[in-house]
């Protein structure tokens, strides 16, 4: 098996035709076809159901496109380390980050990262998880901090905190005179103000599950694009807000913030990386996120 052998796949996979990937590769349709006979030949298995239109994967096809994508990635990965290693160009290391994870520990990972591989450039992009998803794949960036859970074999995934949730209430809300715990029930006739809006799913999709998962449902919902518009519409007595507890670190003085009585009202903050991305760079920061979490453990 070469690796033209797994890029012809791929392409053929893609795009479900075999007209079109052949136009793709720059290549006649009946060499391509005989390179996937062949590879079909090699592997004992049909990998494409041609009776149907488009094209379909056969099991054995699903199988082998989550591990030619792997290996795919990690061959053009490798190609561009050594490139830059030729060239001397410093090594770029870019992370993407949920803006509401920026409050937490994100940032003290980011440092020990830095201080532990000197040698790169860090560079930050703010972005939804979903985002990170696909920049993940298509490796415009090579690790992501976010709050969702996605199934995605190309993708490794670590969660590293499940950070509790708190109660945003305006000032003088009967809620907010005391700093007891607030129970989710006391706040479904509240008009609950959720972000962002767009794209979906997102960490408003996430709370209204722990909504869900207590039976329970907020009466009036307001979406919103972003955690700051958020805040200031709850400072307006607009409604109120559930956010991550390290969101307090804000500081302002025209809120109140109270803990959520339910144990379970929590969103996670999740490492995501290629799962073909064996380098250097990725064991150091999945190294400093294990002893970050053994810190506060300690703890």
């Amino acid at each position: 098996m070469e690796l033209r052998h797994l890029r012809y796949f791929v392409a053929v996979a893609t795009e479900r035709n075999f007209t079109r990937a052949a136009q793709w590769l720059g290549i006649a349709q009946p060499p391509l076809s005989r390179q996937i006979r062949e590879l079909e030949e090699e592997l004992g298995a049909p990998l494409f159901v041609r009776a149907s239109r488009p094209v379909a994967l056969t099991e054995a096809g699903r199988l082998l496109l989550d591990h030619a994508t792997r290996v795919l990635a990690g061959v053009d990965q490798l190609r561009a380390e050594i490139r830059r290693l030729v060239a001397g160009e410093r090594r770029r290391f870019v992370i993407g980050f949920v803006g509401s994870t920026i409050y937490g520990p994100v940032p003290l990972l980011i440092r020990r990262f830095r201080e532990a591989a000197p040698e790169i450039d860090v560079e930050l992009i703010e972005m939804n998880t979903l985002v990170q998803m696909k920049a993940l794949e298509d490796g415009r960036i090579d690790a992501g901090f976010g709050r969702l859970l996605f199934e995605n074999a190309a993708i490794a995934r670590r969660v590293i905190e499940q950070e509790p949730l708190v109660a945003v209430l305006p000032l003088g809300h009967p809620l907010a005179a005391t700093g007891d715990p607030v129970a989710l029930a006391r706040l479904i006739e509240e008009t609950l103000i959720l972000y962002p809006n767009d794209p979906r799913p997102s960490y408003a999709d996430q709370l209204l599950a722990i909504f869900r998962a207590h039976d329970l449902m907020p009466k009036r919902v307001r979406e919103v694009r972003e955690l700051q518009t958020g805040l200031g519409l709850v400072a307006a007595h607009a409604g109120i807000c559930i956010v991550p507890q390290s969101v307090q670190r804000l500081g302002r003085d025209d809120i109140v913030y109270r803990p959520l009585a339910e144990p379970d009202a929590v969103s996670p903050i999740i490492l995501s990386w290629r799962a073909a991305d064996v380098s250097a760079q990725i064991q150091t920061l999945g190294r400093i996120c294990n002893e970050l979490m053994r810190d506060e453990v300690a703890v």
